[in-house]
């Protein structure tokens, strides 16, 4: 049996055993110890949530079970009003918070930035441009350069306190540090979620620059983030929290 066979089995409503028990449902709110320095959600609850909402619609592809977990914490623990992506392709991270903020009762605008038609890019979507938001009011869908768009979305919304940046382009060092350094310098309370930051050795052939730019972001802004990662495969997601980020 293939792997979305079992996952469609998994999945079966009449699965109770998937869920645990019917006797304990439960609780709607993902949020534990609100006032807690300590980035901190109910497993359980997210997991329930991933399992039955998120993994049919979006899969577990390029975003594994624990960066489904962290992306969907991120939106339920900060409440960001406002959302800012890139290099998304089709839309799935895009799907991915809009879905979150809905079955949690969270008010927030997101915004889906990809490349101009004209240019080429191995990951460029093309026809395929945000395919899994379409028609989904709030999601708006623009087409430039995904910094330089942001901050401008970003003022014309009135600047609002922690909005939330998902850095997913072309993962290289140069491209990262660049847009770590516009938004820093911008926003002053940005909540920064990065793709592909998995570090290994050098000689392992795999692409570090998302991890080295913000390893030295860090060091140049000591005590301004706090750092939340999935370390344990790839492709590695961060995700980095203003120090006077809403708790």
């Amino acid at each position: 049996m293939g792997l979305r066979s079992r996952l469609s089995q998994f999945l079966h409503k009449d699965n109770k055993a998937a869920v645990g028990p019917a006797e304990t449902p439960l609780p709607s709110n993902p949020i534990r110890n609100p006032q807690s320095s300590e980035f901190e959600i109910d497993g359980w609850n997210i997991s329930e949530f991933i399992v039955h909402r998120l993994v049919p619609i979006v899969g577990i592809h390029p975003f594994p079970l624990q960066e489904l977990m962290l992306m969907s914490a991120a939106i339920t623990r900060l409440e960001p009003p406002i959302i800012f992506e890139w290099g998304t392709n089709i839309g799935k991270s895009a799907r991915i918070f809009h879905e979150t903020a809905c079955h949690y009762g969270i008010k927030t605008t997101i915004h889906s930035i990809d490349l101009p038609d004209d240019i080429e890019h191995g990951e460029h979507p093309h026809s395929q441009r945000g395919e899994l938001v379409r028609g989904i009011d709030a999601v708006k869908l623009h087409q430039g350069d995904g910094l330089n768009v942001a901050l401008k979305l970003w003022g014309d919304a009135g600047s609002p306190s922690g909005p939330m940046f998902f850095i997913d382009g072309d993962h290289s060092y140069e491209s990262v540090k660049r847009e770590l350094e516009g938004i820093t310098k911008a926003v002053r309370d940005p909540i920064l979620l990065l793709h592909d930051t998995f570090y290994q050795s050098p000689e392992s052939g795999y692409n570090i620059g998302p991890h080295r730019a913000i390893s030295e972001l860090l060091a140049e802004h000591p005590g301004r983030f706090s750092i939340v990662e999935t370390s344990i495969s790839l492709p590695g997601m961060s995700l980095l929290i203003p120090a006077k980020a809403p708790s």
